[in-house]
């Protein structure tokens, strides 16, 4: 069809205002980017959590226009983030969700695949974890449950994240603490928080033990029973004892963060972390810390680096003082 000169210019005009609309606006609005974030964890757990409260933050931030997930369970989540490494060499939006439990695998298990084949972005948030107990169970206090570990270490079965997490390193403190072999202990590794929650239910465990946010919603329903949690102060609005005020000499803290792609350039690494910042000053962002209890803690670019590499270290000292490596 064929228009009028007067109609031609109108459509000029307004391509013209609307380029002139387009180049006031921030960069952020206009990087509507597709994000994909690899999940190393089955649904339901803190892995899980994190990924998907980081996805709505940056689409809150603006920074991402969709974002599509992926959970891939399994060793500490070394398998999805080998998975992640093979599949997005050089992809500028992809994120994998990382933390202490991954390192802690990679220190115990040697995959071929580690965090050096990703690229450091940003550590988010810090968190603690709580153990817990079915409702029905005879044990009251931790103390009790060290007890009955004195007595037979294998009568005791602790669930938890995979081997070499936290979850496992704080039961090998708990079991050096009292005095027991360490290598007696009977601890089960589950692939997710769903798993684990579901062993805990079950009785299929005597103690089951995760990030104080995933047990939550059972404790407070009177559906477990939480005997303590993993910090060195009580949490801020919890009445849950810590282990060192019944005793117990025990204090370890977990954290997560995200790692880019491999062989992306500094401009799209510094890209990628410009985006994370401004997602975790959102009020997405905001509430999933509240309603999950995790303590802001971020840190980004090659100081996060610096914070792995010290972390690999101090927890593969740890796992040989309580001969797990």
């Amino acid at each position: 069809m064929r228009r009028t000169f007067l109609q031609r210019l109108a459509l000029t005009a307004s391509a013209a205002a609307l380029g002139s609309v387009l180049a006031l606006l921030p960069t952020a609005v206009l990087a509507q980017e597709s994000f994909k974030i690899m999940i190393g964890a089955n649904p339901g757990g803190g892995y899980d959590q994190t990924g998907r409260g980081l996805g709505k933050a940056l689409q809150e931030a603006k920074a991402a226009g969709s974002v599509t997930y992926e959970n891939k369970g399994g060793a500490g989540g070394t398998i999805g983030l080998a998975q992640f490494a093979n599949a997005s060499k050089g992809d500028p939006n992809a994120l994998v969700v990382t933390g202490a439990v991954m390192v802690g695998a990679i220190v115990q298990n040697k995959p071929p695949i580690t965090l050096e084949n990703a690229t450091p972005v940003a550590r988010l948030i810090a968190e603690y974890n709580v153990f817990v107990v079915p409702a029905s169970s005879p044990f009251k206090t931790m103390k009790d449950v060290v007890e009955q570990m004195k007595k037979d270490p294998a009568s005791v079965k602790w669930g938890g994240g995979s081997k070499g997490s936290v979850d496992h390193v704080s039961v090998g403190m708990i079991a050096r603490e009292a005095g027991v072999d360490v290598t007696k202990m009977n601890y089960v590794p589950f692939k997710g928080g769903g798993e684990a929650t579901a062993a805990i239910l079950g009785g299929h465990v005597t103690v089951g033990t995760s990030g104080y946010a995933e047990l939550e919603e059972f404790i407070k329903a009177g559906k477990m029973r939480a005997l303590a949690v993993t910090s060195p102060h009580r949490l801020r609005g919890s009445t849950v004892p810590t282990l060192v005020e019944q005793g117990i000499n025990v204090a370890i803290g977990n954290w997560r963060g995200v790692y880019g792609a491999p062989g992306i350039t500094p401009a799209q690494r510094q890209k990628l972390i410009d985006a994370v910042s401004r997602a975790t000053k959102t009020k997405a962002w905001a509430d999933a810390a509240a309603a999950n209890n995790w303590s802001p803690a971020l840190l980004t670019g090659d100081e996060f680096a610096r914070f792995v590499d010290e972390e690999h270290a101090r927890l593969r000292a740890l796992m040989v003082k309580l001969g797990m490596v």
